[in-house]
């Protein structure tokens, strides 16, 4: 139950990204945000498996790229849905699914399978004068 409440917070913060760094969507606060992360979750979760599998034969073609297509269209989608969320073109909807892609992705990558923060371990060594690896 934690990690599906991380990973409901951290797509809320991918739609907020993507509002922050692109003109062309909008979001009214983090309510909304929160709310619209809601409604994208429930649209992944029913409606991409089906187009995933009716795009099949494109989204070979185009090695996978399809994807953020469809990703466009599940956010236009929830724009239709919540009024706080705001999505001026299919433009802006390719861009924002770019970034909440890349931003849910590099969130995710922190949490572990029991939805718990993992620590992230860098190991430096030093070498001949001032060099690290």
């Amino acid at each position: 139950m934690t990690g599906l409440l991380l990973r409901w917070l951290i797509l809320s913060m991918a739609i907020m990204a993507a509002a922050y760094l692109f003109a062309g969507i909008h979001v009214s606060g983090f309510g909304s945000a929160l709310f619209a992360a809601l409604v994208l979750g429930i649209l992944n979760a029913l409606l991409r498996p089906i187009l995933f599998i009716l795009t099949l034969p494109i989204n070979i073609l185009t090695l996978g790229l399809f994807t953020f297509v469809i990703n466009a269209l599940l956010l236009m989608m929830t724009s239709g849905i919540i009024g706080g969320l705001v999505v001026d073109s299919f433009g802006s909807a390719l861009l924002g699914s770019l970034i909440i892609s890349l931003v849910s992705w590099l969130l995710s990558s922190f949490i572990n399978d029991q939805g718990r923060v993992e620590s992230i371990d860098i190991e430096l060594r030093r070498r001949r004068g001032d060099h690290w690896e």
